[in-house]
């Protein structure tokens, strides 16, 4: 099975598969915090069977495994496919080294940035540069003229940004629109069947404003794929995502395996397929660490659930505390 239609991201004219391929589980294990990536041998069939499959958006950061990710990315592409042919985003705002200026969205650290991940990726220039998250110790002026430049210089195709209020976003891009400079085209937010709190006001925004949204975490860390109390190495240790969820989601992750079980299809295709769903959304961003992971991405983008098998899925959710940026 492969995609064979792409989507635009938004109402910008970037046509991206429907399925983005998250490469934070890419990276050297020994930098930076996640123990649980995949080395550079492991990662690169990844990589190659995902565009094999039709998959032509992988999305990165400069964070990840303190830049390892890029690199791995950056070879694999290089390697399988042409750079025309595929859709890069990377991201910048989280602190890459001690000390004034090693992060954050001034002037100064977004334009080292691209330079260290342009060379860190092995290329010329970024489809998709997005800003990891709102630096409220920055002139939202100072980051969106710097953000431009990027832009005009040739360095950057089009800008995203990721997890933030709503108003923090509306904000950057009414200053942007009153300057005559350039827009966010995609939002990265957090949205899955366990946390829907961006239905509230991100999603409807995105969707007035014709912003695509590339939702992280659409299978809720794993949650939504295995039975509730199962575990995986990655879920072990990783600190952030025990903060995401809680023991009342058991009933949703109980609820897309009898969905699944009803269709004959594995659970990740069917808590993909809801995400899918939202018209606001153009392409979950999915990570592969096992084959199977990929092949239940690409055939959760032909899988259209009942309205009755929504209705189920829906009906349990509760409102949940917001976390990752608040």
């Amino acid at each position: 099975m492969a995609i064979t239609d792409s989507v635009r991201l938004g109402s910008s004219g970037l046509q991206v598969s429907p399925i983005c391929l998250g490469c934070m589980s890419f990276g050297d294990p020994g930098r930076g915090t996640h123990s649980w990536s995949l080395d550079e041998e492991t990662s690169r069939p990844f990589i190659r069977d995902a565009l094999e499959a039709g998959i032509n958006f992988f999305d990165t950061a400069n964070a990840y495994s303190h830049g390892s990710s890029e690199e791995i990315v950056g070879r694999a592409l290089a390697d399988f496919t042409t750079r025309d042919e595929v859709v890069l985003a990377t991201k910048v705002f989280m602190p890459m080294r001690e000390g004034p200026n090693g992060g954050g969205l001034s002037r100064k650290a977004i334009l080292q940035a691209i330079e260290d991940s342009l060379r860190r990726l092995g290329t010329d220039y970024v489809d998709l540069y997005q800003i990891h998250r709102f630096d409220s110790t920055v002139p939202i002026e100072e980051t969106m003229a710097a953000l431009h430049d990027l832009v005009q210089a040739g360095k950057v195709r089009y800008l995203g940004a990721s997890s933030m209020w709503a108003w923090q976003f509306a904000k950057a891009q009414q200053v942007a629109k009153e300057n005559g400079w350039t827009r966010f085209v995609s939002m990265q937010d957090h949205y899955n069947l366990l946390n829907r709190e961006e239905e509230r006001e991100m999603l409807p925004l995105c969707l007035d404003q014709g912003v695509g949204v590339i939702p992280w975490s659409p299978l809720a860390r794993g949650k939504l794929t295995r039975p509730w109390g199962e575990t995986s190495a990655r879920s072990e240790t990783d600190e952030f995502g025990k903060r995401l969820y809680r023991e009342e989601d058991r009933v949703i992750v109980e609820r897309v395996a009898e969905v699944a079980e009803g269709r004959g299809v594995p659970p990740a295709q069917v808590a993909l397929a809801w995400v899918s769903r939202h018209p606001a959304v153009t392409a979950p961003i999915v990570g592969t660490t096992k084959p199977h992971h990929l092949t239940d991405a690409i055939a959760s983008a032909s899988l259209t659930l009942t309205a009755d098998e929504v209705a189920r899925l829906e009906e349990p959710y509760a409102p949940h505390d917001v976390v990752g940026f608040a």
